[in-house]
Order: C-alpha cells, then structure tokens, then sequence
C-alpha cells in the first residue's frame, strides 16, 4: 500500500512544498495533500514519476522496507533481506569500482553469512 508518510518525508527532505511538488507531477497542492494524509492514492503514471523525482524505489513508497536479492556463488543460492538503506549503501559502494572489486573478491559465503546475521 502507497505510503502517505514517506512522501510526506521524501518531499521535506528534498525541501519541497505541497505546492512546488505538484507543480513538478502536474497536480495540485489538494491532491498532493491528499496523498499526503492518506485520503488518496496516486495513478500508476503519478507513481512512477514520485519514483524518478525522489529517486527511491518503488518498493520504498509501498511501504516496503526490505529487498530480497538472490546471490549466486557457484552453484550455492542465498537469499539476503536488505533495509533500502543498506541497499542504497550497497548501490553507492559499486560507484566505485576498486572499493568494491576489494569488498566482493573477499570470501562472498562470508560476507552473505555476516550479513545474515546482522540482518536478523
């Protein structure tokens, strides 16, 4: 379910008002307002542009706070909850790229492990 909150978070993070944000989706302040509170709820198309605005998943503004990823080593299969947080952490480690040959060329069943256990 769209989550009134984190746009409501996402919106004073960037700065923005009710007004200027509806201005960038072509809406309303009511409407903006709405979402906001939880009385409404945005169209597909109003959704996927609050995605590329905030540049946050869309799995972040359902409310959803965990990403699950499969990560192959070999022929073994694990399965890593992450919190978009870590995730992002994880996406910005990859911008640089000697960082994270260091990190990955490690022992990867390890680090899933540690991971793991943080994690629960």
């Amino acid at each position: 379910m769209f989550s009134s909150q984190r746009l409501k978070l996402l919106r004073k993070e960037k700065g923005l008002t009710q007004e200027q944000l509806g201005k960038l989706l072509n809406l309303t302040k009511v409407s903006i307002c709405g979402y906001e509170k939880g009385k409404r709820v945005p169209d597909l198309d109003t959704f996927q542009d609050i995605v590329k605005i905030f540049n946050v998943s869309a799995d972040y503004l359902l409310g959803n706070d965990l990403i699950g990823n499969i990560i192959k080593d070999k022929e073994e299969k694990y399965i890593v909850s992450l919190s978009q947080e870590d995730w992002n952490f994880i996406s910005e480690l990859k911008k640089h790229p000697d960082l994270y040959r260091e990190v990955m060329s490690s022992d990867n069943k390890r680090i899933i492990e540690l991971l793991n256990k943080l994690l629960k």
